[in-house]
């Protein structure tokens, strides 16, 4: 394994892409050259249901095939931090402690209505060539033809769906088609943004100090100097100053209140009232 093995655990749209993007502009620190590799941390479970597979199915053989990966990624970039950001693993923290068990977590979270505005439209996203090809590098060869199957259909369904919406997109959470039957899309996403963050916290308070780290989206696009300074010390990085403010140049607040916004009053008043509990939580509410 890799001298630090790094974990960024949020819930969609909810930064968990520009932490990646930042951590990895430092010399030393790598990680895959695609979006996610959910493909790797379902190989060996590929038919579990859904995304929140339990600890005991991190048998020997998952433990090994999925540390190699992180071990190939060290060695081929001569890594000291491999940085690894699947949003699925929020559903599985567990899981993803026994198969990486010296690894550390950053938790990013965010607004949960803000995230939800956001989600919708990668939902309804039209079909992107490129981000699929830049994926299907890291699929398990014995795992291409489920896989393939499952994206053939997601993508019929989009064409007869009333919200031309895809079959499936995100963290799949247990009860997933009941979910999808009995909520709108829009609650859907929030459901999707409480059940990861409930997950995570709940497996996150229960590790011992010194394993996570919490960062709120706002704060970070706001001070990120300050924020990206505390997620480096916690790492063990000493970077200077002027690196760490070159590194956050491109990130911004404007994002803020923006799906809050494009969901209209009514709507973000009934999924307050649908995830209030894990908003109030947070200070979202």
């Amino acid at each position: 394994m890799s001298n630090t093995d790094v974990i960024i655990v949020g819930a969609p749209r909810s930064g968990t892409n520009m932490l990646r993007d930042v951590l990895t502009a430092f010399d030393g620190v790598a990680t895959w050259p695609c979006d996610e590799i959910n493909y790797i941390w379902r190989h060996g479970n590929v038919r579990f249901p859904s995304d929140e597979i339990p600890e005991d199915l991190a048998t020997p053989a998952v433990k090994n095939y999925i540390q190699q990966r992180f071990q190939e990624i060290q060695q081929k970039y001569s890594a000291d931090i491999v940085v690894e950001k699947t949003c699925a693993n929020s559903l599985r923290v567990p899981f993803v402690d026994a198969v990486v068990p010296d690894a550390k977590y950053v938790f990013i979270y965010r607004d949960g209505i803000d995230a939800t505005g956001s989600a919708k439209e990668r939902w309804t996203a039209e079909l992107d060539i490129p981000y699929i090809l830049e994926k299907v590098r890291f699929v398990p060869k014995m795992d291409l033809p489920y896989y393939a199957l499952r994206y053939f259909w997601a993508r019929v369904y989009r064409f007869i769906s009333r919200e031309k919406r895809l079959a499936f997109w995100g963290p799949a959470l247990d009860g997933m088609q009941d979910i999808l039957q009995k909520h709108s899309l829009n609650e859907v996403c929030a459901l999707q943004w409480q059940r990861c963050v409930d997950k995570s916290e709940e497996a996150f308070a229960r590790m011992p100090e010194g394993k996570v780290v919490r960062v709120r989206y706002e704060d970070f696009v706001r001070n990120p100097v300050t924020e990206l300074s505390r997620i480096l010390a916690f790492l063990g990085k000493d970077v200077p100053q002027e690196r760490i403010e070159r590194a956050v140049e491109g990130v911004s607040p404007r994002s803020l209140g923006k799906g809050r916004k494009a969901l209209g009053e009514q709507e973000v008043a009934n999924l307050e009232a649908l995830v209030g509990d894990t908003l109030r939580r947070y200070d979202y509410l």
